[in-house]
């Protein structure tokens, strides 16, 4: 795996100068990724935060080639860039590889972009599928996602006096993919870039489809100052609400244990989205997340053995 000394020595694939929020996670996930992956990438993104950002006509910070398609159609647009690849190379008109890879946020993997994502993987296409996980749709207005957590507040689960933020725990999308027989699934995060990379890597290496899901906090939505976003990345992870595993042929491996125990209001406490839940009558919900969290880690460790 590259150093980061080597990663950084490599082209710069998604340009500055886009007009992303200052401290959105966004372009640090798709700069790592494109890290990896190298100038011959062809990249599908459906529309959200990370199209509106940089390819504002006729402007793009994309250095390869790129497609913008529909909200819900970030998969099924690049199954038929692959099948079209395929066919070329049985050709002999393309030489070398090329690394085929999508991007779209939660609400256009977990929600209305998700039958495209279950069919391309029920196929075998050949392509890595990446979500951006903000946990809810940021670009239009910061609605409830099934990506969305527990208690947040959204512009669709707003806390007040009829309800405390959303009332449903977050969907476990690597579970799902996992159950389709997808050869590799990874959770992952911006602020462990080593893990990142690695999966990045090895995701590319496999063969038929594969996604990694890495969350990727956002200071406008959740609510915090800008200069905390690998603090508020980090803590997630050492909270274990966003555990680092993998999943390859079906074989689960946790790839980073915390040292010592963090409570997850811990990592609520440094968001505004959660500050509703700080209150006498609402602090019986902090305990059900962490309920939920503990349930879902124990989970995690007993499948990886």
């Amino acid at each position: 795996m590259p150093s980061l000394k080597e990663l950084s020595k490599n082209a710069d694939l998604f340009t500055g100068g886009h007009r992303a929020c200052s401290g959105c996670a966004g372009p640090i996930v798709i700069k790592q990724v494109l890290s990896v992956a190298g100038p011959q990438t062809i990249a599908s993104l459906s529309t959200g935060c990370m199209e509106v950002v940089s390819t504002i006509y006729p402007y793009t910070a994309w250095n390869i080639p790129y497609i913008h398609v529909a909200f819900e159609t970030a998969a099924s647009a690049l199954s038929g860039v692959e099948a079209a690849y395929q066919v070329l190379r049985r050709k002999g008109k393309v030489k070398g590889k090329w690394n085929l890879i999508a991007f779209s946020g939660d609400g256009g993997t977990y929600d209305i972009g998700f039958q495209g994502l279950s069919g391309a993987v029920e196929r075998g296409h050949d392509f890595l599928y990446v979500c951006y996980n903000n946990e809810a749709y940021m670009n239009t207005g910061i609605q409830r996602s099934s990506a969305t957590p527990r208690g947040a507040h959204t512009t669709t689960s707003p806390a007040g006096t009829v309800i405390p933020g959303k009332k449903q725990f977050h969907k476990n999308l690597v579970e799902v993919i996992a159950a389709h027989g997808a050869p590799y699934v990874a959770q992952a995060i911006p602020s462990n870039w080593a893990d990142f990379t690695r999966k990045v890597r090895k995701a590319l290496d496999t063969e038929g489809p594969t996604v990694i899901d890495i969350l990727a906090p956002c200071p406008l939505g959740w609510r915090y100052p800008s200069n905390k976003t690998i603090e508020v990345a980090r803590l997630a992870v050492e909270c274990k609400f966003w555990p680092l595993y993998e999943v390859e042929n079906g074989k689960y491996k946790l790839n980073y244990r915390p040292r010592k125990e963090v409570p997850v209001e811990e990592w609520l406490r440094l968001q505004g989205r959660f500050a509703h839940l700080f209150t006498p009558e609402n602090e019986h919900i902090i305990k059900e997340i962490q309920e939920g969290v503990d349930r879902r880690w124990e989970s995690l460790l007993e499948k990886c053995g």
